[in-house]
């Protein structure tokens, strides 16, 4: 499935983007969880400075 992905991205211009992973705890348990999202890469930092969407 893996590969799929990464192919169709590879076509569709797919080096334009990057996949930022984010650290985010949680209020209630304070626990931490991973938000894995797709973000053109001129808005990384943007997206890194900023809090969860």
């Amino acid at each position: 499935m893996a590969k799929k992905v990464v192919a169709t991205l590879k076509v569709a211009g797919g080096k334009d983007w990057a996949k930022v992973i984010r650290a985010v705890k949680s209020p209630k348990t304070g626990a931490y969880t991973f938000r894995e999202e797709m973000v053109p890469v001129d808005k990384v930092q943007e997206f890194i400075s900023t809090g969860v969407k």
